[in-house]
Order: structure tokens, then sequence, then C-alpha cells
């Protein structure tokens, strides 16, 4: 399938996505860390929201209400703190807690409207928020969408594993190539004695890039602080470690790219 030509008052540089072989590892969470990071090295950063049916990107945000169209197409939100550009299906719905009950065909129609019926403008980086699994929409933004490289995120239980295994070989076979693996949830911090404590089994994510043969960028941990700043909008002001690497590595790896053309 031949990859759709972006909207005529788009100019989107590197397109890097976000995917995981099932839900609930903090595939979102890692996308909006990712783009607030680029953000803060001064990058001009988009996001799609790709995941249509259980939508997260605008409330971690705090972006709501509609996007505004005219007949170019659609203009992104853009968020105040860091001028971050959003598109996400829940930005087009009358009511935001509105189910999309769809088949597949629609769900990935909508997310290469996203790509040619957006007005992004000048991006650098547009980071794309994949559903879990690999269904109808990660296939359709792999074979519509210019990715450059893709961010896999699990968790440290073996079945998370697993799964992720099954996104890395999809994204092997679509010829994509993965900027590395971040294991979310691997531990937690006691808040009374700071003791490290390791609900979900100790983390495995380093060992397991190493056997895939990926780079890891790091291991995130579960961080009552994160989740409050996601459920109050306020993303943007998160600080956390991870960040930086994630930035650096998506980085390094379109810079890598750049040389080797």
């Amino acid at each position: 399938m031949e990859e759709y030509e972006q909207n005529a008052l788009s100019s989107t540089r590197h397109v890097i996505g976000v995917m995981s072989g099932k839900g609930g590892v903090g595939k979102s969470s890692v996308t909006a860390l990712t783009a607030v990071a680029l953000a803060r090295m001064g990058y001009k950063v988009g996001v799609m929201d790709a995941d249509i049916t259980g939508p997260s990107i605008p409330k971690m945000f705090g972006v709501h209400g509609k996007l505004d169209s005219a007949e170019t197409g659609l203009f992104p939100a853009q968020t105040e703190r860091l001028g971050i550009r959003i598109v996400s299906l829940n930005l087009l719905l009358d009511r935001e807690d509105r189910p999309v009950v769809w088949r597949g065909p629609l769900l990935a129609g909508a997310v290469k409207q996203f790509w040619t019926d957006v007005s992004w403008g000048d991006l650098d980086f547009m980071i794309i928020d994949l559903p879990p699994g690999t269904g109808d929409i990660p296939l359709s933004v792999m074979q519509s969408i210019p990715v450059e490289g893709l961010i896999t995120v699990s968790s440290p239980q073996d079945v998370a594993a697993l799964v992720v295994r099954k996104a890395v070989n999809m994204a092997e076979m679509m010829d994509k190539p993965i900027i590395g693996l971040i294991e979310n949830m691997s531990y937690i911090k006691c808040p009374g004695c700071g003791e490290t404590m390791y609900p979900f089994g100790k983390p495995a994510g380093a060992g397991f890039a190493a056997e895939m043969g990926i780079p890891f960028i790091g291991e995130m941990p579960i961080d009552p602080a994160l989740s409050e700043a996601a459920d109050r909008g306020e993303i943007e002001m998160y600080e956390s470690p991870i960040m930086q690497g994630i930035a650096e590595a998506v980085v390094r790896h379109v810079q890598a790219s750049a040389q080797e053309e």
C-alpha cells in the first residue's frame, strides 16, 4: 500500500509511533511523555491519538472542545504550555464520553484522515499513539504513514513480554525499525521508608530487549504523581528522569537514519 501524502498545509519531518502488544501498560503515558520531552528540547511536536476507541491524550494534556476546521482541513488543538499540537477523535465528538462503535475499516480510515485532512503546520516530530495489539489501525498506520521508528512499551509480567514480542515481530514484518523498549510499572518506591518494591516481579525489560535484539531505553516506576498529573490535564508539568532518555533515543535514531540515507 502506498503512503498517503500529508495535508498541503503540513510539513512533518519525523513520525514516531508508540505501540504495545496489550492494553494497560502505559503506552499513552509514554506517548505524552515523549512529546513533552521533545518539546522541552525546543522541537515542534504534534501528537496523533490513533487509539480511536480508547482516546486518552486530550485529557492528559487538558485539551477540550471541538477542533476548528476550514476548507483546507481540520486544525489541531494546541497545548498552552509547550504548544504541542493534538488531534484525537475525542476532539471531534459532541460528547467526550460518547463511545466509538465502528468496525475496523472505519477506524483505519479515520487515522488516515488525521494524516491527510489535518493542517498540522510545521512539525519536527509527530508522535502517534497507536492502539494496543497488531490489528487494523497499527497495520494501516505502518502502511500508509511514513513512520520512521517505533517505541515499544511493556510491563514486567511474562504475558506482557509475550505480546510485545508479537508487536516487535509485526514491526519487523512491516520493515519499521524499533527505537527501543520501555518497561513501565517496573517498581514502586515506598513513600515512607524509600524501599523499592516490585509488585509485578523483578524488572525483565533489559534482558528481554537484549533477547529480541532491540535497544532498551529504560524502566519507569509506578508513580502516583504521573497519574495525578494526567488526571488534572497537566502532563506537561510532570518531571521524570526517563523522559530525557526517551527524547535522546528518538533524536539519536532520526540522526542515524539521516546519516544512512
